[in-house]
């Protein structure tokens, strides 16, 4: 009984060491990517100094924005790594590019120091993070969702669950930065989080590489062509899974989105959209993995169904009651209940679309779709949403994009099923 009990100790132990070394990692990667665009106004400035505000803040958000053209390039390489050297392989090479590009930004001296050659380096700094978000996302959720068939669900959630956590990193520093005066954020203050990133990075790369491989992976026939395999056998499931993506890509951009909407468009304070954005990513850390269990006992597609249609149904009413009634309290609400429903959707799905692909091709397929997807309608959120209200004028356009991606993500869910994933 005692060595049972030991190796059932182990065995969870062994879990969690898993579920850590994926999401450290994966929160890392994106708490470096995300607050990228929370600086983009001061980064433009001591970056980008062209003589025009609203110019060098376009050029500072063209470098935000190509790293989701460079993202497929890294899914279609990094992927394909993983499914032939092997999951834990791809998390370590992951985390060690992403060190790399956040070392360069945390510490490149401005262009008043060195002229050109600072943008320079901030543009190659955010191609290797963009390379390296590519094969992130397809690595620690084949890695997460192997560990145990019987709780994919609730194990492979954690990737998301991950990304709740850089929402509330993300804009705890975005609050904390907002109290310090421009010459204080510009002289150092706007440094803070990449370093923070940096010193946390270490730690998971360590992590990641006293990890044990999955036995899924070690249980396969070599496979040198993971990333053929993909195109030619899989077309249909990367299709599908590109559709479920959507909803869950523009839910996660629009909750971005909403501290620079909350200030612009309804008046209210930075420190109190931040907050909001903050109660978000609690929601969604502390639902995500409770969702993602119970997709094991009741099947992926009821859950994300349901959760896919409710925020079709109510997201416009929400934004209807949001500009009617722009306060705290009323913002506070409407992202609790955004970040309810999203958690509903998002914390079955990576388990479904691991289920939706072979072993083999697992990471391959998992990284493509979702980085086209991002980079496809992540990557421009914010710009849509600003082009809609200016197009509009109307405060409520940004749920026309959401019931727009729940569109096409329900006509996704419809399509699951013949591929015997319930």
């Amino acid at each position: 009984m005692a060595s049972i009990a030991l190796r059932a100790t182990s065995k969870q132990a062994h879990n969690w060491r898993a579920v850590a070394a994926a999401t450290v990692g994966n929160a890392l990667e994106w708490f470096d990517f995300v607050v990228y665009g929370f600086l983009a106004v001061t980064i433009a400035r001591l970056f980008f100094p062209t003589g025009d505000e609203t110019v060098s803040l376009l050029v500072a958000l063209a470098t935000f924005g190509v790293t989701f053209v460079i993202r497929p390039l890294g899914a279609v390489v990094l992927g394909a790594f993983s499914d032939v050297h092997g999951r834990k392989a791809g998390l370590t090479l992951t985390i060690a590019l992403m060190m790399v590009g956040t070392a360069i930004i945390a510490f490149v001296p401005t262009y008043s120091v060195i002229g050109p050659l600072a943008p320079m380096l901030i543009v190659v700094a955010r191609l290797i993070q963009g390379f390296s978000a590519g094969g992130e996302f397809g690595s620690a959720t084949a890695f997460l969702a192997e560990q145990n068939p019987q709780s994919r669900g609730f194990f492979a959630s954690w990737q998301f669950a991950s990304q709740g956590l850089t929402t509330v990193l993300a804009a705890g520093f975005g609050a904390a930065l907002g109290m310090l005066s421009t010459e204080q954020l510009d002289g150092w203050g706007w440094r803070l989080p990449f370093i923070f990133g940096l010193l946390i990075g270490p730690i998971a790369y360590y992590i990641r590489r006293h990890v044990d491989e999955t036995a899924e992976f070690q249980a396969l026939q070599h496979n040198r062509t993971p990333l053929r395999d993909a195109l030619r056998d899989g077309k249909k499931r990367l299709l599908i899974a590109l559709g479920t993506v959507v909803l869950c890509t523009v839910a996660m951009y629009t909750i971005l989105f909403m501290p620079i909407y909350a200030t612009r468009q309804l008046g209210l304070p930075a420190a109190g959209s931040f907050l909001a954005s903050l109660l978000t990513g609690a929601i969604q850390l502390a639902l995500i993995p409770l969702i993602g269990s119970l997709s094991d006992r009741y099947g992926r597609l009821p859950i994300t169904f349901a959760a896919a249609i409710a925020i079709l149904l109510t997201i416009y009413p929400m934004f209807v009651w949001l500009a009617s009634s722009p306060t705290l309290q009323t913002l506070l609400i409407v992202q609790a209940i955004i970040g309810l429903l999203v958690a509903g959707y998002m914390g079955p799905l990576p388990a479904l679309m691991s289920e939706l692909f072979p072993t083999h091709m697992r990471t391959t397929g998992l990284s493509i779709s979702y980085s086209l997807v991002v980079a496809i309608f992540g990557g421009f959120a914010p710009f849509i949403n600003a082009w809609l209200i200016e197009v509009t004028g109307s405060k409520l356009a940004p749920s026309f994009y959401l019931m727009f991606a729940a569109a096409i993500s329900i006509a996704a869910l419809m399509s699951v099923r013949r591929f015997d994933v319930r």
